[in-house]
């Protein structure tokens, strides 16, 4: 679960951007939240990413215990001229991990969470 600052907007970057699915929302007026649940499918064959918005809060601190998210892609490369090219921020160009072989990417969503884009070709 990642707390967002405008869910709408998240929705936006994770669909459009990311190429995942909206798969459902839901709203609680009682305690002031609504989520968004995303995702390359649906559970269980897929992993899904719920998205939580708090009613007024535009703003989280980054906290030290969260890294980063990670997602398999088949080309790290078209990945991430797709993602400039719909308005998405590369913050580390593709090329090999530290140490290895694997080429991978990092971009970062409208919050500031980082997502590494791995090559699973």
């Amino acid at each position: 679960m990642l707390r967002v600052g405008n869910l709408q907007r998240s929705i936006d970057f994770y669909t459009r951007v990311l190429g995942m699915q909206l798969l459902r929302t839901s709203e609680n007026p009682a305690y002031k939240y609504s989520l968004a649940f995303i995702g390359f499918g649906k559970n269980p064959e897929h992993a899904e990413l719920e998205l939580t918005y708090n009613w007024g809060v535009e703003h989280y601190e980054m906290g030290t215990a969260f890294g980063h998210i990670a997602l398999g892609v088949p080309d790290v490369h078209g990945a991430c001229d797709a993602i400039r090219a719909a308005g998405g921020q590369v913050t580390r160009e593709p090329g090999p991990v530290k140490g290895g072989t694997t080429v991978i990417a990092f971009v970062t969503d409208p919050d500031g969470y980082k997502i590494e884009l791995i090559e699973r070709p």
